[in-house]
């Protein structure tokens, strides 16, 4: 029986092959797992972000601002966030809603008083200024798909 010789390479086995004692072959297998799997993680992530984007609702936006004889009443879309401050013959909040600037006057048992929304970088500001001191009670509720605000107006009592 012949023998087989690695060195002259006129032998029956593969070439490289550890079990005939040469080297190990190059195996591309490691390297196309590692693509595959780094390609299903940056598909997910791109689905996931695509899905966060169709989810997400936007910024609340003022849509309709009505001026009523008691106040005055603002129409969302949705419920904002609010923070509201209080000063001698002023009142502001500020809404975490997106709007265009507004203004316009009220007359309050004979006292006028200034309104005017403005947008900020934080959200849009409500003020309503009058020259004597002012009380303003607010509410708001849901109704016909939006969120309607209601502000009540009338003079302070000392």
């Amino acid at each position: 029986m012949g023998v087989t010789r690695s060195e002259s390479g006129e032998h029956s086995t593969v070439a490289g092959d550890p079990a005939a004692g040469g080297p190990a072959p190059y195996d591309p297998r490691p390297r196309l797992r590692r693509r595959f799997f780094a390609s299903l993680v940056l598909i997910g992530l791109l689905l996931g972000l695509l899905i966060g984007r169709l989810v997400d609702p936007g910024p609340v936006r003022l849509e309709a601002v009505q001026a009523l004889p008691e106040g005055l009443r603002l129409r969302f879309d949705r419920e904002p966030a609010l923070h509201q401050e209080y000063l001698d013959g002023a009142f502001g909040m500020l809404v975490q809603a997106e709007g265009r600037d507004q203004q316009g006057e009220l007359r309050i048992d004979g006292m006028p008083v200034r309104w005017r929304i403005q947008p900020s970088e934080r959200g849009l500001l409500v003020n309503l200024v009058a020259v004597r001191a002012l009380r303003v009670q607010w509410q708001g509720e849901e109704r016909d798909g939006g969120w309607w605000m209601v502000f009540e107006v009338s003079p302070a009592t000392p």
